[in-house]
């Protein structure tokens, strides 16, 4: 069975399919060691492992570099972020077709407008620009005969309103326009609340994504509350990076502040036996 039949599967299964973000190879392999099913790929993350302050940092083919190192990294199936597409028209359509020879199962593409990125207003894209990309990635799918590659829709409408409840009608609205123009789930971004989880899982006509153990969600609801909900997939954006840096800014510290590795050696289980990590390193 290949790749992307494995990874549509897994996600019409009835059962949430939990996938934790990686940034490069050896965070992809960590997921597989695990025993995590699929890896889904962070721009944001990406940006943050190359010291970059802002996502839109990473370009295409930093993207597809990366992206590809973890693809060859781990045997199973893998999601990118395809961010917006970076263009629309025939670069956009490249742009789908460059990702999908570098062996992902799936993408994401979302309808922020990338050319606000940095500034302190997100803006959307028009509602008919998206769909557009979507279909276009349908269209591809059918053409290189790849029925089982999965188009996950992102929609950021939440932060487009100082109005929760307005944004909240725009994101279902939208959500059910993405699924119905071809998307195989849809994933509404900046998900504050367990209230909103449940809002999003009754109003929206599909399967959908959730992110979460980010900074503002982190204490609100956690991934058995999705499961429960029946969400059909929940991804952990920033969990293994934020918490990679914590550990190395704490123990450093500690060894600056007291000259040996006694704090670190009360964190025996955190020091990686060889074998572990040779384990690691050699499953493909």
């Amino acid at each position: 069975m290949n790749k992307d039949t494995v990874l549509k599967e897994l996600l019409n299964s009835g059962k949430t399919l939990i996938m934790p973000d990686a940034y490069d190879p050896i965070s992809a392999k960590i997921i597989e060691h695990v025993g995590f099913s699929a890896v889904q790929c962070s721009g944001y993350s990406y940006s943050i492992s190359k010291g970059y302050k802002n996502e839109d940092a990473i370009d295409l083919n930093t993207n597809l570099d990366i992206t590809k190192g973890i693809v060859d990294a781990v045997d199973i199936p893998v999601m990118a972020d395809g961010e917006d597409g970076y263009g629309e028209g025939d670069y956009f359509t490249s742009t789908i077709k460059k990702f999908i020879d570098i062996g992902v199962c799936g993408i994401n593409i979302e309808d922020q407008n990338h050319k606000f990125y940095s500034s302190n207003t997100l803006q959307i894209v028009n509602e008919n620009v998206m769909l557009d990309k979507l279909k276009t990635v349908a269209k591809i799918k059918n053409e290189l005969r790849k029925n089982s590659f999965i188009i996950n829709s992102r929609t950021d409408a939440l932060l487009t309103s100082s109005n929760r409840i307005k944004s909240q009608k725009i994101a279902i609205e939208r959500a059910n326009k993405y699924l119905e123009a071809g998307a195989d789930l849809c994933f509404v971004a900046y998900v504050k609340t367990l209230d909103e989880v449940k809002l999003f899982s009754k109003e929206i006509n599909g399967p959908i994504s959730i992110a979460v153990g980010l900074p503002y969600n982190i204490k609100e609801f956690s991934i058995n509350d999705c499961v429960e909900l029946g969400i059909a997939r929940v991804s952990l954006p920033t969990v293994m990076i934020l918490n990679s840096i914590g550990y190395m800014i704490k123990k450093l510290t500690e060894i600056k502040d007291t000259g040996n590795f006694l704090e670190l050696i009360k964190d025996n289980h955190l020091l990686l036996n060889g074998d572990v990590l040779q384990n690691i390193l050699s499953r493909k």
